[in-house]
């Protein structure tokens, strides 16, 4: 059986690169990529893949059954047209300008057409590549499963994100410091195919510009406009107001995706500007975390835990300062750098309309007015206040009876008896408040509820759970993995067989290493 594939691998055919397949760390002047032949591993075996991306790219459960097939998601072997390499880009970590960067343990393989939907595949974990700043290229499975649910969950939950194909264990081990405490071990190596129309960064465009690329920089622009924007080279003439609109789209994809992070909880964790899509997609699920307490200073990276820059109620300006760099880098090919503060307050002007489209569907109020408003600021700060769940309030929030509405209703959200009590009065208040903003109508409180229950997730990947399934799948048991794949395709819907999904966090996983905070290490 053949695959379905055919690459044309525009990026490599278009753009300077590095030929040489020279997998030493280095400094790679004037070039976009640079050629990475995966390294081997010694036995592929896959662990799981995604059937509803599989099918997008017009692959059957009987072609990923090929050995071929395995042997190319694991590096092993290369399909006919791949071409394997890294791309070079720098990037902003933490606030701070960090210079070249690039794919240090990622290997695109190539560019396939499926049904006229473009589509990159790469391989996280496959060996190392001239960017890898020394490292081995590898990921392990703990990270390596994590990125593979995260991508698909987010995916169903309806959030721009990168998808997963596969996640492939390479049946060698990997050397890793998880907790940055002098303390390395060896675990379990793994290989995660991801997925996306396109993988070029914020960084792509950084580093060219730090570096007095200009030549190449102008090229990239235009190569991402026509590749990856085709609808702005038919809405405009060549020329900066085509690259105008690009920027501007790049912004308004941008907001709307940190709309959605913030509607479902989502804390990206490391959102540098080498982490940012140029299609507004989530990209690299490294120590993200979902909110469980509602608490707007949580980040879910230990690196960050002294500044929190990366924590949850600060994503939309870190969003909005991200794209400010990359107005920086772009402004040396504008004319006129009113074109990029355009696009910046398209940003914000987008994302809070969004958020309030968001936050009108969450609560179930027919408007955000000045009294809606009030009643939204109340219940995120008693929320915070009273230690309530934030995925667990939205749902339970739904199921309240306009007509006697009880905090009892609330009581599932509550992470403790004794806050429960202390502010059960302050939550009825704001109950009959908030019912006194709701329509009378039955019919009209209906389709109310009926799009509280589509704007908020009964199931999301809690950190706890993702930990639970790494820990069973170390012992070799991958039974967890498979039950969280199948109910987070439907996070919207209740199953009566995955109660125990929709559970908030349990105290054992508090200050548990996975479950509360986590690295970079992977």
């Amino acid at each position: 059986m053949s695959l379905p594939w055919t690459f044309d691998n525009r990026y490599v055919q278009a753009l300077p690169g590095d030929r040489s397949a020279d997998l030493r760390s280095r400094q790679t002047p004037e070039v976009l990529w640079s050629l990475a032949p995966p390294t081997p591993v010694s036995g592929p075996r896959l662990l799981a893949w995604s059937e509803a991306m599989a099918r997008t790219l017009g692959l059957s459960p009987e072609a990923l059954s090929q050995p071929a097939l395995l042997q190319a998601l694991s590096g092993n072997e290369l399909l006919p047209g791949m071409i394997p390499y890294a791309m070079r880009y720098g990037g902003h970590q933490f606030g701070n300008w960090a210079g070249q960067l690039g794919d240090g343990r990622v290997i695109n393989l190539g560019e396939v057409s499926v049904q006229g939907q473009r589509w990159e595949l790469q391989l996280k974990g496959a060996g190392p590549t001239a960017y890898s700043r020394g490292a081995d290229g590898r990921a392990v499975l703990r990270s390596s499963l994590r990125e593979f649910l995260c991508a698909e969950a987010m995916f169903h939950l309806g959030v721009p994100t990168t998808r997963s194909l596969s996640l492939v264990a390479t049946g060698d081990e990997v050397l890793r410091d998880m907790l940055y405490d002098g303390n390395p071990a060896y675990e379990p190596g793994a290989i995660v195919c991801r997925v996306a129309p396109s993988f070029i960064r914020f960084g792509h465009f950084e580093i060219l510009a730090a570096r007095g690329e200009a030549t190449l920089l102008e090229q990239l622009i235009d190569f991402c406009i026509a590749r990856d924007y085709p609808e702005l080279v038919e809405a405009f003439p060549e020329g900066e107001d085509r690259r105008a609109a690009w920027f501007k789209t790049i912004c308004e994809r941008t907001a709307i995706m940190v709309a959605h992070w913030m509607r479902v909880g989502f804390v990206h964790g490391v959102m540098n500007t080498d982490n940012m899509s140029i299609l507004g997609l989530t990209l690299d699920y490294g120590p993200y975390g979902w909110i469980d307490n509602f608490d707007p200073r949580w980040t879910p990276n230990t690196t960050d835990r002294a500044q929190r820059r990366y924590r949850f109620g600060r994503q939309p300006e870190i969003a909005y300062w991200n794209l400010g760099c990359l107005a920086t880098a772009l402004e040396s090919c504008f004319s006129d750098r009113e074109a990029l503060k355009a696009g910046l307050s398209h940003y914000a002007a987008v994302f809070a309309e969004t958020q309030q489209a968001f936050t009108v569907a969450k609560f179930g109020f027919a408007a955000l007015d000045a009294c809606e408003a009030e009643l939204m600021e109340r219940a995120y700060r008693l929320m915070s206040q009273a230690e309530v769940d934030m995925t667990l309030f939205f749902r339970a929030l739904a199921d309240l009876d306009p007509q006697q509405p009880e905090v009892a209703t609330l009581r599932p959200a509550f992470y403790s008896e004794s806050e429960y009590a202390q502010h059960h009065g302050a939550w009825l208040r704001w109950l009959n408040d908030y019912v006194a903003q709701l329509p009378q109508d039955p019919a009209a409180l209906a389709q109310l509820r009926t799009r509280m229950q589509a704007h908020n997730p009964i199931y999301v990947l809690r950190n706890y759970l993702a930990q639970e399934a790494i820990e069973a799948a170390e012992a070799g048991d991958f039974s967890k993995l498979q039950r969280l794949q199948r109910v987070l395709q439907q996070p919207y819907t209740v199953q009566p067989d995955a109660a125990d999904l929709a559970a908030k966090r349990p105290d054992w996983a508090r200050q548990k290493p996975g479950c509360s905070m986590l690295s970079c290490s992977s």
